[in-house]
Order: structure tokens, then sequence, then C-alpha cells
């Protein structure tokens, strides 16, 4: 639809400029949420991009300029696209998610304009559930503030890939460049903790369309692109799970006697009629026989596509229940451990049951624990007794009845649930699944609240440390620790730690190096590579790390351990503040290019099964201690920033006259 002023291209399936209805229908498709601190100008910005992309009817541009000069004001106040309650444009603020809708001849867009002040944090998370990317936007007068801070912890938590940090109204500090390369500086700091891996910072003016949709001539010495062009140009194809094959029934469809169907949405996956499958929770097994749709059958269903499924078995199946692929199954569990986003003015209160709402499931559930809450300015966990409006806590919850789910990490269709207070009908949280709750833990009262100890063999008792841990460290000089590095094959765990541990054993601490190449000759040479034999190897390291521990060493783990339980199960028996987890991060391709074992091309023979990164997940942490990219770092880089982030942590001291632990080379203190 086309007039003098502008082009829309709207939802209702009107084409861009140049692009015909077919054309338009086959575009892909980009969610993308903003955020930031209150009067950023995340609604300007909007409003910015749908005008000067030409997306904006003639009548909404008319009746903006009326409610701007209503205001008062002058220009044309482009925020009043998105805010679109009139008690918004009122006060001049977002108090609700608004979503707009526009296409460039490229890309299809859903936008997600979310709250700025902290209260409405939920909104927030509401907003990015869905995204494929987020806009965080800074206001260049004011730097990074916590609230920016705190929504790009919930982009990390929710496992959105790509993050843009939009430094906006750079007009308002002279485009000066040092204002912003002190904010990309210190963003760039905090986000090395979280678990986004495509971070983009680009300098803009909303206001007036600077780096917005044209390239501003006012930022010479900024040679990046665009926001919409990064929008547009922004890769999102391997995003969809097509892998785990999941499909929640939403109801049984029986027309006539003749036809019996599953009707629901693929969550993930794929399926064809033919292929094995297993019903859950009965575990009843068949075949898909049909994938019927109104306009006929399909010879191939995949996430996203509303269909109704026959197979070829009389089975009981109903609403709640799910079909999976026989040979990949989801969890089953009445326990689930989680990280819960707290929506609701009411305190979160564990004497309750709540409703929990997973899928096509709603099963009564209370929580059960509440492991920590985590502050997230400095994303330290705290211990709480509850939470309230915006908290973000780690909890344990128990269901009535099992549900069937896979690690939000995995799977975000199947991670992901809400909890909805029986009373009011208020959703009251969401929640991120991280797995099944382990019952080979259990609660010890020690000195350490919260720590968790492993069950023990009968019949033994703890007669406890014969040289406690402060007598050590004070004869050592320096406190224990267990530094714990994670990451793929080839991403230079052991290279890292080999020369971190020299350099502290030439300053005269007490160490210990855990090689996972070492432990699998003779403690755990039993063990193979499944998923329960490599839980059982992290467990045993991790028990032999805090025996280390306890004698006051600084003691260095090399290990894949590639799932984010076992390794917080190791966090959980030390004591707070003494285990630091490195995540040594690099992209599986530059892992295989190393290849210094020759694991990957093994694997890629079919030689080696359960691979990490080939055949076998990794599970990234969601918010390491310490971030080591070493595509970007020489060895003697990351060793620094080892040593260093145990200096900050009171590991190390750091006296006056110079560095505990020297350059390789210098000669050794004392």
């Amino acid at each position: 639809m086309t007039n003098g002023k502008t082009t829309e291209v709207a939802p209702a399936g009107a084409g861009s400029a140049g692009a015909t209805a077919r054309g338009y229908l086959d575009m892909d498709l980009l969610r993308f949420t903003t955020a930031g601190s209150v009067d950023d100008g995340k609604s300007t910005l909007i409003g910015r991009l749908l005008h000067d992309s030409r997306a904006i009817f003639e009548d909404q541009l008319d009746a903006i300029e009326e409610a701007t000069r209503r205001r008062g004001d002058t220009g044309l106040d482009l925020s009043l696209l998105t805010d679109g309650l009139r008690a918004e444009r009122e006060q001049g603020i977002t108090i609700d998610v608004a979503y707009r809708y526009f296409a460039t001849p490229r890309r299809k867009f859903i936008i997600a304009d979310t709250p700025g002040h902290v209260q409405y944090t939920r909104n927030m998370v509401t907003g990015a559930s869905t995204a494929d990317l987020a806009v965080i936007l800074m206001d260049a007068r004011k730097g990074v503030l916590t609230q920016g801070k705190r929504h790009g912890f919930i982009a990390s938590l929710l496992r959105i890939p790509r993050v843009v940090v939009a430094v906006n109204k750079m007009d308002l500090v002279g485009y000066s460049e040092g204002v912003y390369r002190e904010i990309v500086r210190e963003y760039t700091e905090f986000s090395a903790k979280l678990d986004i891996h495509d971070i983009t910072f680009i300098p803009l003016s909303a206001l007036r369309g600077d780096n917005v949709v044209d390239r501003s001539r006012r930022m010479p010495w900024y040679n990046g692109v665009t926001l919409l062009h990064h929008l547009e140009n922004v890769s999102i194809s391997a995003d969809r799970n097509l892998v785990d094959f999941r499909f929640p029934v939403q109801t049984v469809i029986r027309p006539h006697q003749d036809f019996r169907g599953y009707a629901g949405t693929v969550v993930s996956g794929t399926v064809q009629p033919g292929e094995e499958i297993v019903v859950l929770p009965t575990g009843r097994t068949s075949r898909v026989e049909r994938i019927v749709t109104a306009d006929g059958d399909l010879e191939r269903a995949e996430s996203g596509d509303a269909v109704v499924l026959t197979i070829a078995d009389d089975v009981d199946v109903g609403r709640g229940d799910m079909i999976v692929r026989k040979k990949n199954v989801p969890q089953v569990g009445t326990r689930i451990d989680a990280m819960l986003c707290w929506m609701d003015e009411e305190v979160l209160d564990r004497s309750r049951h709540y409703h929990l709402q997973h899928t096509t499931q709603f099963v009564q559930a209370h929580v059960e624990r509440l492991e920590y809450r985590i502050d997230v300015d400095t994303l330290h966990r705290e211990q709480a007794d509850t939470l309230g409006l915006n908290d973000i806590g780690r909890v344990r919850i128990e269901t009535a009845r099992p549900i069937f789910f896979d690690s939000y990490a995995a799977n975000g269709a199947t991670g992901a649930f809400i909890l909805v207070d029986p009373r009011s009908n208020r959703t009251v949280a969401g929640g991120m699944i991280r797995g099944a709750v382990r019952d080979d833990v259990v609660e010890q009262g020690s000195e350490h609240p919260g720590v968790e100890e492993a069950r023990t063999s009968p019949n033994v008792r703890w007669e406890g440390w014969n040289v406690d841990l402060a007598e050590r460290e004070s004869r050592n000089g320096h406190r224990a620790a267990v530094v714990w590095l994670t990451g793929l094959s080839g991403s230079g765990k052991s290279t890292i730690a080999r020369e971190v541990e020299r350099r502290l054993f030439e300053a005269g601490c007490q160490t210990m190096l855990l090689d996972g190449d070492h432990v699998r000759h003779g403690l755990c040479g039993d063990l193979g590579f499944t998923r329960e034999d490599r839980t059982e190897n992290i467990r045993r390291a991790g028990e032999l790390a805090r025996l280390f521990f306890h004698q006051g060493c600084i003691t260095l783990c090399t290990f894949i351990s590639p799932y984010r339980e076992g390794r917080d199960s190791v966090r959980a028996i030390l004591p707070e503040g003494r285990f630091f987890e490195v995540f040594v991060e690099v992209d599986v391709a530059t892992a295989r290019a190393r290849d210094p074992k020759g694991l990957y091309a093994k694997a890629l023979r079919g030689e080696i099964d359960n691979l990490t990164g080939v055949s076998a997940p990794y599970e990234a942490p969601e918010a390491p201690d310490l971030r080591l990219r070493t595509a970007e770092l020489s060895v003697e880089e990351a060793v620094d920033r080892v040593l260093t982030g145990l200096a900050e942590r009171g590991i190390l001291p750091t006296p006056p006259g110079g560095p505990l632990v020297p350059p390789r080379g210098s000669a050794p203190r004392g």
C-alpha cells in the first residue's frame, strides 16, 4: 500500500516496495526486543526505524503530528508510534510491551518495545522470551547503568543469541568518540561474564536519525554498519532446534469413528510419516502414519508447524502428553532445577502451591528450595529467603505429576515454564529449566550455608580435618581455591592451566593441576563417555579437587565438563567465593582446526562416539567468573587475566612492592 508520503509494510500482507506478495511471505522473520533504562529513547528509536524505512501509514503519521502538537512539542514525536496507551502518551513513558510489525525488501520484523523503569523489568522478560536479538539502549550521557546490566543478564539468561548495544543520544555529547569508547569498554568488561557470543555496539541518535537507517556524517570515526543494516543482515537460520522432535498434544481430534488425530504444534525438531515415536508419560511406542493439515497431508513437519498427527497403533493419548522420537526423549520427572524471574509484587511464598504451565501441561507445583538470588550488578550469588518483584534466583521446584522437559539451554521450547497464582490467576514468574534435581546430594549443617555435600557410605563417620584450612592458608600466604577451566577440546584449557600453575609455583604458591586425561588414567579409568559416565567423571574430579582445596592448594582443573549441572555440583561442595569458573571459549570450527589430539578428525571419520562439539552437546556457562576467548588472546594474556582474577577475589595477595606472581622469566619471590 503506497501513498504520497510513505510505504506501509504491514503484517496484513502488503508487500514492501520492490517485493511481491509471494516474496513477502517467503522472507524470513526476525523477532527483536528493545530494552534499556527509562528515557533512553527506545520508543523514539523504533519510531525512527519505522519512519525512515517508510513503514508508516499516512493516517498514522498525521495522528502523530496532531498528538505532538496537542502536547505542545515541536517537530515529530516518533515515540508515539509505539506508545499506544493513553497513560503512556500523557506521561511520555512506556508502561507495557508494545509490539510493532514492519518489513523491508530483505526481511520481516516483529519488535517488542519494553519498559525502562526497574519495576517493569518483568515486561522485558516477556518481550525477550521469543526474541532472536536484543537491542539494549544506553544513554550516552549516563553511561552503563544497573538497568542496562540487568537487561544484558536477562538476555543471557533467556539465551538470546545476539545483542546490539545502541549507544543513543550521541548528539547530546557532541558525537564524542571518547564517550562512546568508554561505554564500549565498560559494557564489554561486564558482558564478558555473560553467555553472550555475538555483541555489536552502534553509536546513534534516534532523534536525529544518525546510524539508525542511514549512516551518520557526524561520526566519521565510526566505520561500522547502521542499525537497520545489521538487523537486515544478521543470520538467524541456525537458531532453530531441528534435532529434538517435541510435540506437546493440545487436543484429540475425533470428527468420526474412522479418524483419530492429535493436534498440536511441533515446538522443536522435525517429523515424517513412518518415523518411530514414543508417547509420554505412558512410554507406549508406535509410528507416525500421517501429518494432517487443512490444506492436505505433509511429507514433513518442523518446528513451528501446527498439525494433526495420526499414529499406527491404538494408544491412549490426551492433552498434556508429549509425542517424541523413540531414540531422542526428554527428561521426565517431578523435581526440576531452574532459574526463576519473579514478576509479581507479592513475594515468593515457599509454603504455598502454584500452578506450573509447561508446554500444554498445567500442574500444581511448589518451590521446595531457593538456592540463591543473583545480584545483577555484580552477578554475585546471594543467600535469600524469598524472591521479590524483578528478582532472579535459582530454585528447586516439585510438581504434582511428571513433566517432560529439556534444559532451556538445549531447547527453549521445552525448557521454559511459567508459574501462576491459583487465587488471582496472575502469572507470577517465568522460569528456565537447568535440569532435573540431583537426588545424590543432601544439605549438611556446616559453616558454609547452602553448601551441599555428597551422600556418604553407610557406617562411616566424618572426623574433621587434622590441620584446618585457616592454618594452611596462613602458612602458605595465600587462600585456597579451585580454578575450573571448562571448554571444548582444543580450546586451550590445558595450555593456559599449565602456564598459570608454573607462574604460581615459581611465586611460592601451593598448587595442584588436575587434567581430564590424568584422572582417566586410574581414578576414572573405568568410565566411558556417555552422559552418565561424564557426570560421574566430573563428580569424582570435583571431590578430588575439594580434598586438595582443604590442603590449602590453588587447584587448577582442566575438564571439558560439558554439562552445567556437573560444574555446578562442584561449586556447591566448596565454600562461597572459592570456586572460580573460567570459560575457555572457542568456536567449534576453530577447535576442529586446532585438533591437538586428532580427536575431531577421528570423530568425523566415525572412529569416536560422543565427542563434545561433534556428536555430544556442550552447555556453555551462563555467567562464568572469567571468559577467555582464545581466538583473540595470546596464552600470556589469558594467563594474566586468570591471575588478575584470583588477585581481585582475594585468593592471591597484591603486595605494594609488586605482583605476587611475576611474568615468566622474572626472579621468583623470596
